[in-house]
């Protein structure tokens, strides 16, 4: 039996230095969150500080940082940010949410 191994995306440096792009996706250096979540925050009206007490293991710059790309970048992190929306996700792996936020999936094609 062989064994695969899956080696991780490289990070392709950005001109924003506490932003990366790992397999197309901005994200921020040395983590696993996405600047579209900071991008969300940011657009809902929270401050730096907000933000900061959700993540508080980043440094107010990388904060700073993200919010900086997103404004570089708004039309591609509003594409980003649309397509995670949960109505699109829903939409893609055939699943509906009911009025009290209920999820459920379309049965599979039966193989008969």
């Amino acid at each position: 039996m062989s064994t695969i191994t899956l080696l991780p995306a490289t990070p392709e440096d950005t001109e924003h230095p506490h932003v990366v792009r790992v397999e197309g996706v901005p994200m921020l250096r040395g983590t696993r969150l996405a600047v579209r979540l900071v991008a969300q925050l940011h657009r809902a009206g929270d401050s730096v500080d907000d933000i900061l007490q959700a993540y508080p293991h980043l440094a107010p710059a990388v904060i700073h940082d993200a919010i900086s790309y997103y404004l570089d970048h708004r039309a591609e992190l509003e594409q980003e940010i649309a397509a995670h929306r949960i109505e699109a996700v829903l939409a893609r792996v055939g699943g509906t949410m009911d009025e009290r936020g209920f999820i459920t999936f379309d049965a599979p094609p039966s193989n008969a």
